[in-house]
Protein backbone atom coordinates (compact mmCIF):
# COMPACT_ATOMS: atom_id res chain seq x y z
CA UNK A 1 0.00 0.00 0.00
CA UNK A 2 1.61 3.55 -0.95
CA UNK A 3 1.36 6.14 1.50
CA UNK A 4 0.24 9.55 0.57
CA UNK A 5 3.45 11.15 -0.80
CA UNK A 6 4.05 7.96 -2.74
CA UNK A 7 0.70 8.32 -4.30
CA UNK A 8 0.81 11.55 -5.49
CA UNK A 9 4.36 11.38 -7.04
CA UNK A 10 2.63 8.47 -8.87
CA UNK A 11 0.18 10.25 -10.07
CA UNK A 12 2.50 13.54 -11.28
CA UNK A 13 5.18 11.19 -13.35
CA UNK A 14 2.76 9.45 -14.98
CA UNK A 15 0.90 13.08 -15.97
CA UNK A 16 4.04 13.54 -16.77
CA UNK A 17 5.57 10.70 -18.51
CA UNK A 18 2.11 9.18 -20.78
CA UNK A 19 -0.25 12.62 -19.88
CA UNK A 20 -2.10 10.35 -17.64
CA UNK A 21 -5.23 12.77 -16.02
CA UNK A 22 -3.36 13.07 -12.47
CA UNK A 23 -7.06 13.06 -10.18
CA UNK A 24 -7.56 9.67 -11.64
CA UNK A 25 -4.19 8.37 -11.10
CA UNK A 26 -4.53 9.04 -7.23
CA UNK A 27 -7.74 8.10 -7.15
CA UNK A 28 -7.01 4.67 -7.73
CA UNK A 29 -4.01 4.46 -5.85
CA UNK A 30 -3.92 1.23 -2.97
CA UNK A 31 -3.55 3.77 -0.33
CA UNK A 32 -5.70 4.48 3.04
CA UNK A 33 -9.16 7.24 3.01
CA UNK A 34 -7.09 9.13 5.08
CA UNK A 35 -3.53 9.15 2.85
CA UNK A 36 -5.54 9.68 -0.64
CA UNK A 37 -7.17 12.51 0.58
CA UNK A 38 -3.63 14.11 1.20
CA UNK A 39 -2.58 12.34 -1.79
CA UNK A 40 -5.18 14.39 -3.65
CA UNK A 41 -4.69 17.74 -2.15
CA UNK A 42 -0.85 17.50 -3.01
CA UNK A 43 -1.07 16.41 -6.74
CA UNK A 44 -3.87 19.45 -7.69
CA UNK A 45 -1.55 21.63 -5.23
CA UNK A 46 1.53 21.07 -7.12
CA UNK A 47 -0.43 21.90 -10.40
CA UNK A 48 -1.64 25.05 -9.52
CA UNK A 49 1.48 26.08 -8.26
CA UNK A 50 3.76 24.47 -10.42
CA UNK A 51 5.71 27.96 -11.99
CA UNK A 52 5.98 29.10 -8.12
CA UNK A 53 7.17 26.31 -6.85
CA UNK A 54 10.27 25.52 -9.24
CA UNK A 55 10.76 29.73 -9.11
CA UNK A 56 11.32 28.52 -4.76
CA UNK A 57 13.32 25.75 -5.53
CA UNK A 58 15.35 27.24 -8.17
CA UNK A 59 16.19 30.10 -5.67
CA UNK A 60 17.33 26.98 -3.33
CA UNK A 61 19.09 24.83 -5.72
CA UNK A 62 21.16 27.64 -7.07
CA UNK A 63 20.25 25.69 -10.57
CA UNK A 64 17.41 25.11 -13.24
CA UNK A 65 14.91 22.45 -12.29
CA UNK A 66 14.76 21.50 -15.67
CA UNK A 67 18.49 20.20 -15.12
CA UNK A 68 17.36 17.76 -12.85
CA UNK A 69 16.24 14.38 -13.64
CA UNK A 70 12.66 14.56 -14.14
CA UNK A 71 11.93 12.31 -10.81
CA UNK A 72 13.67 14.08 -8.64
CA UNK A 73 12.43 17.51 -9.71
CA UNK A 74 9.11 15.97 -8.99
CA UNK A 75 9.98 14.80 -5.27
CA UNK A 76 11.30 18.63 -4.87
CA UNK A 77 7.71 20.11 -5.84
CA UNK A 78 5.62 17.45 -3.84
CA UNK A 79 8.05 18.57 -0.29
CA UNK A 80 8.21 22.10 -1.32
CA UNK A 81 4.17 22.17 -2.18
CA UNK A 82 4.09 20.72 1.49
CA UNK A 83 6.36 23.05 3.63
CA UNK A 84 4.83 26.61 1.76
CA UNK A 85 1.55 25.69 1.35
CA UNK A 86 0.16 22.93 4.10
CA UNK A 87 0.65 24.71 7.32
CA UNK A 88 -0.49 21.72 9.14
CA UNK A 89 2.68 19.60 7.70
CA UNK A 90 5.75 19.83 9.97
CA UNK A 91 8.38 20.99 7.57
CA UNK A 92 11.21 17.95 9.17
CA UNK A 93 8.44 16.08 8.28
CA UNK A 94 8.23 16.96 4.51
CA UNK A 95 11.96 16.85 4.19
CA UNK A 96 12.62 13.51 5.83
CA UNK A 97 9.17 11.80 3.70
CA UNK A 98 11.13 13.47 0.53
CA UNK A 99 14.57 12.11 0.93
CA UNK A 100 13.28 8.86 1.60
CA UNK A 101 11.15 9.12 -1.61
CA UNK A 102 14.18 10.05 -3.21
CA UNK A 103 16.21 7.03 -1.81
CA UNK A 104 13.70 5.11 -4.14
CA UNK A 105 13.98 6.69 -6.97
CA UNK A 106 17.59 8.60 -7.05
CA UNK A 107 19.86 7.43 -4.18
CA UNK A 108 22.64 9.56 -5.56
CA UNK A 109 20.03 13.02 -5.67
CA UNK A 110 18.79 12.43 -1.70
CA UNK A 111 21.70 15.10 -0.19
CA UNK A 112 19.96 17.90 -2.64
CA UNK A 113 16.85 16.85 -2.07
CA UNK A 114 17.55 17.22 1.93
CA UNK A 115 19.49 20.52 1.18
CA UNK A 116 17.17 22.17 -1.32
CA UNK A 117 14.18 21.43 1.04
CA UNK A 118 16.18 22.53 3.83
CA UNK A 119 17.03 25.84 2.53
CA UNK A 120 13.52 26.18 0.77
CA UNK A 121 11.91 29.90 1.17
CA UNK A 122 8.74 31.14 -0.12
CA UNK A 123 10.16 33.50 -2.65
CA UNK A 124 8.41 36.88 -3.55
CA UNK A 125 7.45 38.59 -7.52
CA UNK A 126 5.52 40.37 -9.05
CA UNK A 127 5.36 38.23 -12.22
CA UNK A 128 1.84 37.01 -12.57
CA UNK A 129 2.85 33.97 -14.40
CA UNK A 130 4.91 33.18 -11.60
CA UNK A 131 3.01 33.96 -8.79
CA UNK A 132 0.12 32.41 -10.09
CA UNK A 133 0.91 29.27 -12.13
CA UNK A 134 -0.10 30.18 -15.50
CA UNK A 135 1.76 30.31 -18.79
CA UNK A 136 2.68 33.35 -19.84
CA UNK A 137 0.72 33.44 -23.43
CA UNK A 138 -2.33 32.79 -21.21
CA UNK A 139 -1.69 35.93 -18.53
CA UNK A 140 -1.17 38.56 -21.44
CA UNK A 141 -4.27 37.44 -23.34
CA UNK A 142 -5.69 37.55 -20.20
CA UNK A 143 -4.76 40.74 -19.20
CA UNK A 144 -5.33 42.05 -23.25
CA UNK A 145 -8.56 40.77 -23.19
CA UNK A 146 -9.79 42.07 -19.22
CA UNK A 147 -7.13 44.29 -17.88
CA UNK A 148 -4.47 43.61 -15.30
CA UNK A 149 -6.84 43.96 -12.16
CA UNK A 150 -9.75 41.70 -13.35
CA UNK A 151 -6.55 39.01 -15.33
CA UNK A 152 -5.18 38.65 -11.84
CA UNK A 153 -8.07 37.73 -10.37
CA UNK A 154 -9.15 35.09 -12.56
CA UNK A 155 -5.44 33.87 -11.59
CA UNK A 156 -6.30 34.16 -8.33
CA UNK A 157 -9.38 32.08 -8.17
CA UNK A 158 -8.31 30.07 -10.90
CA UNK A 159 -6.03 28.28 -7.61
CA UNK A 160 -8.50 28.26 -5.22
CA UNK A 161 -10.36 25.40 -3.69
CA UNK A 162 -14.18 25.03 -5.38
CA UNK A 163 -16.71 23.83 -3.22
CA UNK A 164 -18.95 20.98 -5.87
CA UNK A 165 -22.50 23.01 -6.58
CA UNK A 166 -25.71 20.52 -6.44
CA UNK A 167 -28.61 21.38 -8.37
CA UNK A 168 -31.64 20.62 -6.87
CA UNK A 169 -33.76 18.05 -8.77
CA UNK A 170 -37.60 19.39 -9.12
CA UNK A 171 -38.79 15.72 -9.91
CA UNK A 172 -36.89 14.18 -6.60
CA UNK A 173 -37.59 15.21 -2.77
CA UNK A 174 -35.15 14.61 0.11
CA UNK A 175 -34.28 16.47 3.15
CA UNK A 176 -31.66 19.28 2.09
CA UNK A 177 -32.06 21.37 5.06
CA UNK A 178 -28.20 20.53 6.42
CA UNK A 179 -27.19 21.16 3.34
CA UNK A 180 -25.27 24.89 2.69
CA UNK A 181 -27.50 26.76 0.79
CA UNK A 182 -25.62 28.42 -2.87
CA UNK A 183 -24.94 32.29 -1.92
CA UNK A 184 -26.21 33.09 -5.76
CA UNK A 185 -28.39 30.15 -7.47
CA UNK A 186 -31.56 30.00 -5.76
CA UNK A 187 -32.02 25.96 -6.24
CA UNK A 188 -28.61 25.29 -5.22
CA UNK A 189 -26.32 23.94 -2.85
CA UNK A 190 -22.80 24.03 -1.98
CA UNK A 191 -20.99 20.95 -0.85
CA UNK A 192 -17.48 19.49 -0.09
CA UNK A 193 -16.60 15.61 0.07
CA UNK A 194 -17.88 12.85 -1.93
CA UNK A 195 -20.99 14.00 -3.39
CA UNK A 196 -21.84 10.37 -4.31
CA UNK A 197 -21.74 9.65 -0.54
CA UNK A 198 -24.80 11.96 -0.10
CA UNK A 199 -28.38 10.14 0.35
CA UNK A 200 -29.95 12.86 -1.19
CA UNK A 201 -27.85 12.64 -4.47
CA UNK A 202 -28.48 8.90 -4.52
CA UNK A 203 -31.97 9.21 -4.13
CA UNK A 204 -32.02 11.71 -7.11
CA UNK A 205 -32.82 14.64 -5.40
CA UNK A 206 -29.37 16.31 -6.36
CA UNK A 207 -26.94 16.41 -9.19
CA UNK A 208 -23.67 17.65 -9.25
CA UNK A 209 -23.51 21.06 -11.92
CA UNK A 210 -21.70 24.28 -11.45
CA UNK A 211 -24.07 27.40 -11.66
CA UNK A 212 -22.46 28.43 -14.98
CA UNK A 213 -23.28 25.49 -16.59
CA UNK A 214 -26.96 25.25 -14.87
CA UNK A 215 -27.17 29.20 -16.11
CA UNK A 216 -26.58 28.06 -19.77
CA UNK A 217 -29.19 25.42 -19.51
CA UNK A 218 -31.59 28.25 -18.00
CA UNK A 219 -30.81 30.80 -20.60
CA UNK A 220 -32.04 28.03 -23.22
CA UNK A 221 -35.90 28.97 -21.48
CA UNK A 222 -37.24 25.56 -22.89
CA UNK A 223 -40.97 24.79 -21.48
CA UNK A 224 -43.02 21.97 -20.68
CA UNK A 225 -43.82 20.20 -23.74
CA UNK A 226 -41.18 21.63 -26.07
CA UNK A 227 -38.54 19.82 -28.27
CA UNK A 228 -34.49 20.09 -27.32
CA UNK A 229 -31.38 19.20 -28.87
CA UNK A 230 -28.22 18.79 -26.51
CA UNK A 231 -25.55 18.70 -29.27
CA UNK A 232 -22.27 17.92 -26.86
CA UNK A 233 -24.14 16.46 -24.16
CA UNK A 234 -21.94 14.50 -22.14
CA UNK A 235 -21.92 14.22 -18.88
CA UNK A 236 -25.31 15.19 -19.11
CA UNK A 237 -25.83 18.60 -16.84
CA UNK A 238 -27.74 20.67 -18.92
CA UNK A 239 -30.12 17.81 -20.46
CA UNK A 240 -30.70 17.13 -16.67
CA UNK A 241 -31.63 20.71 -16.01
CA UNK A 242 -33.64 21.26 -19.07
CA UNK A 243 -35.76 18.37 -17.95
CA UNK A 244 -36.68 20.11 -14.57
CA UNK A 245 -37.46 23.28 -15.99
CA UNK A 246 -39.51 21.42 -18.63
CA UNK A 247 -41.22 19.49 -15.58
CA UNK A 248 -40.36 16.26 -17.57
CA UNK A 249 -42.72 17.07 -20.48
CA UNK A 250 -41.62 17.32 -24.19
CA UNK A 251 -38.71 15.55 -25.80
CA UNK A 252 -34.81 15.92 -25.10
CA UNK A 253 -32.00 14.78 -27.61
CA UNK A 254 -28.98 14.37 -25.59
CA UNK A 255 -26.02 13.54 -27.94
CA UNK A 256 -22.00 12.97 -27.58
CA UNK A 257 -19.83 11.66 -30.10
CA UNK A 258 -18.49 9.47 -27.89
CA UNK A 259 -20.82 6.36 -27.00
CA UNK A 260 -19.86 5.37 -23.98
CA UNK A 261 -19.98 9.19 -22.24
CA UNK A 262 -23.79 8.54 -23.03
CA UNK A 263 -24.11 5.88 -20.19
CA UNK A 264 -23.51 8.65 -17.67
CA UNK A 265 -26.41 10.55 -19.16
CA UNK A 266 -28.62 7.65 -19.03
CA UNK A 267 -27.53 6.87 -15.42
CA UNK A 268 -27.86 10.43 -14.31
CA UNK A 269 -31.22 10.63 -15.87
CA UNK A 270 -32.51 7.16 -14.72
CA UNK A 271 -32.02 8.15 -11.10
CA UNK A 272 -33.26 11.68 -11.53
CA UNK A 273 -36.41 10.48 -12.63
CA UNK A 274 -36.13 11.43 -16.17
CA UNK A 275 -37.61 9.63 -18.60
CA UNK A 276 -37.87 12.46 -21.67
CA UNK A 277 -34.26 11.84 -22.85
CA UNK A 278 -33.34 9.76 -25.71
CA UNK A 279 -29.81 9.12 -25.93
CA UNK A 280 -27.51 9.12 -29.61
CA UNK A 281 -24.05 8.70 -30.28
CA UNK A 282 -23.79 12.00 -33.20
CA UNK A 283 -21.12 13.62 -34.86
CA UNK A 284 -22.34 17.21 -33.93
CA UNK A 285 -19.94 18.94 -36.84
CA UNK A 286 -22.77 17.55 -38.98
CA UNK A 287 -26.41 18.23 -39.32
CA UNK A 288 -29.16 16.11 -39.02
CA UNK A 289 -31.56 15.99 -41.37
CA UNK A 290 -33.98 14.07 -39.20
CA UNK A 291 -34.37 17.00 -36.91
CA UNK A 292 -34.04 20.02 -39.28
CA UNK A 293 -36.13 22.98 -38.10
CA UNK A 294 -37.91 20.39 -35.74
CA UNK A 295 -36.58 21.96 -32.33
CA UNK A 296 -37.83 24.74 -29.99
CA UNK A 297 -34.03 24.42 -28.42
CA UNK A 298 -31.09 23.81 -29.05
CA UNK A 299 -27.71 23.85 -27.26
CA UNK A 300 -24.27 23.83 -28.32
CA UNK A 301 -21.60 23.71 -25.42
CA UNK A 302 -19.01 23.03 -27.62
CA UNK A 303 -15.72 21.20 -26.93
CA UNK A 304 -13.08 24.05 -25.97
CA UNK A 305 -9.83 24.96 -24.53
CA UNK A 306 -11.20 24.61 -20.49
CA UNK A 307 -10.05 27.72 -19.44
CA UNK A 308 -12.56 28.59 -17.72
CA UNK A 309 -12.46 25.22 -15.12
CA UNK A 310 -8.87 25.72 -14.43
CA UNK A 311 -9.45 25.63 -10.73
CA UNK A 312 -11.13 21.90 -10.61
CA UNK A 313 -8.47 20.87 -13.40
CA UNK A 314 -5.45 23.20 -12.92
CA UNK A 315 -3.31 20.77 -15.11
CA UNK A 316 -5.59 22.77 -18.34
CA UNK A 317 -3.19 25.51 -18.01
CA UNK A 318 -0.52 23.75 -19.40
CA UNK A 319 -1.82 22.63 -22.52
CA UNK A 320 0.51 24.62 -25.29
CA UNK A 321 -1.11 27.03 -27.21
CA UNK A 322 -0.85 25.71 -30.68
CA UNK A 323 -3.27 22.48 -29.79
CA UNK A 324 -5.86 25.37 -29.07
CA UNK A 325 -5.20 26.74 -32.40
CA UNK A 326 -8.12 24.88 -34.71
CA UNK A 327 -10.70 25.17 -31.92
CA UNK A 328 -12.20 27.89 -33.34
CA UNK A 329 -13.16 26.55 -36.38
CA UNK A 330 -14.22 23.32 -34.89
CA UNK A 331 -16.50 25.51 -32.54
CA UNK A 332 -18.08 27.22 -35.52
CA UNK A 333 -18.29 24.15 -37.85
CA UNK A 334 -20.96 23.04 -34.82
CA UNK A 335 -22.58 25.88 -34.70
CA UNK A 336 -23.74 26.31 -37.74
CA UNK A 337 -24.35 22.22 -38.29
CA UNK A 338 -26.55 22.50 -35.37
CA UNK A 339 -28.21 25.51 -35.85
CA UNK A 340 -30.06 23.54 -38.82
CA UNK A 341 -32.62 21.98 -36.60
CA UNK A 342 -33.89 25.24 -34.52
CA UNK A 343 -37.53 26.17 -35.85
CA UNK A 344 -38.07 29.69 -36.57
CA UNK A 345 -38.72 31.56 -33.63
CA UNK A 346 -36.58 28.98 -31.84
CA UNK A 347 -33.38 29.21 -29.98
CA UNK A 348 -29.87 28.14 -30.34
CA UNK A 349 -27.87 28.95 -27.05
CA UNK A 350 -23.65 28.69 -27.70
CA UNK A 351 -21.80 28.03 -25.22
CA UNK A 352 -18.19 27.27 -23.32
CA UNK A 353 -16.45 26.66 -20.11
CA UNK A 354 -13.60 28.95 -21.06
CA UNK A 355 -12.83 33.44 -20.98
CA UNK A 356 -11.21 33.60 -24.24
CA UNK A 357 -13.06 35.72 -26.20
CA UNK A 358 -11.48 33.86 -29.39
CA UNK A 359 -13.80 30.97 -28.62
CA UNK A 360 -16.25 32.72 -27.99
CA UNK A 361 -17.95 36.27 -28.98
CA UNK A 362 -15.31 36.05 -31.75
CA UNK A 363 -17.07 32.79 -32.88
CA UNK A 364 -20.27 34.09 -32.46
CA UNK A 365 -20.14 37.27 -34.67
CA UNK A 366 -18.50 34.97 -37.38
CA UNK A 367 -21.44 32.72 -37.16
CA UNK A 368 -24.11 35.61 -37.29
CA UNK A 369 -21.93 36.67 -40.26
CA UNK A 370 -22.82 33.76 -42.63
CA UNK A 371 -26.29 33.34 -40.57
CA UNK A 372 -28.21 36.22 -41.46
CA UNK A 373 -31.44 34.64 -40.29
CA UNK A 374 -30.25 33.99 -36.59
CA UNK A 375 -30.29 37.42 -34.05
CA UNK A 376 -28.28 37.75 -30.73
CA UNK A 377 -30.65 38.22 -27.85
CA UNK A 378 -28.29 37.87 -25.13
CA UNK A 379 -24.68 37.66 -24.16
CA UNK A 380 -22.82 36.84 -21.04
CA UNK A 381 -18.91 36.36 -19.83
CA UNK A 382 -18.56 34.90 -16.44
CA UNK A 383 -15.29 35.06 -15.07
CA UNK A 384 -14.12 32.57 -12.02
CA UNK A 385 -15.06 33.27 -9.08
CA UNK A 386 -15.28 31.88 -5.43
CA UNK A 387 -18.80 29.96 -6.14
CA UNK A 388 -18.41 28.88 -9.95
CA UNK A 389 -16.55 28.76 -13.29
CA UNK A 390 -15.37 30.64 -16.17
CA UNK A 391 -18.47 30.57 -18.62
CA UNK A 392 -20.04 32.26 -22.00
CA UNK A 393 -23.39 31.70 -23.06
CA UNK A 394 -25.03 33.38 -26.00
CA UNK A 395 -28.62 33.31 -26.94
CA UNK A 396 -29.41 33.64 -30.59
CA UNK A 397 -32.93 33.97 -32.01
CA UNK A 398 -34.05 32.31 -35.34
CA UNK A 399 -35.94 35.12 -36.97
CA UNK A 400 -39.34 34.12 -37.81
CA UNK A 401 -40.37 34.22 -41.54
Amino acid sequence: MLNAREAALEALLAYRRRGARPEMVVSGADTSEKDLALATNIVLGVLQNEYYLDYCIEAAAGRKISRLEPSVAEILRVGAYQILFLTRVPKSAAVDESVKLCKQHSKNASGLVNAVLRNLKAGKTDDLSIKYSHPRWLVDELTREYGEEKAERILYYDNQPRKTTLIANPLRSADLSALERHPELNNAYLYSGSVESLEAFRLGAVYAQDMSAYLAAAEADPKPGDTVLDACAAPGGKSFACAGLMKNAGKIYSRDIHEKKLRLIKSGAERLGIDIIETEAFDASKPDERLREKCDVVICDVPCSGMGVIAKKPEIRYKPESELARLPEVQLRILSAQSEAVRNGGALIYSTCTVLSRENGEVVNKFLENHGDFEKITEKTILPSENCDGFYICRMRKKST
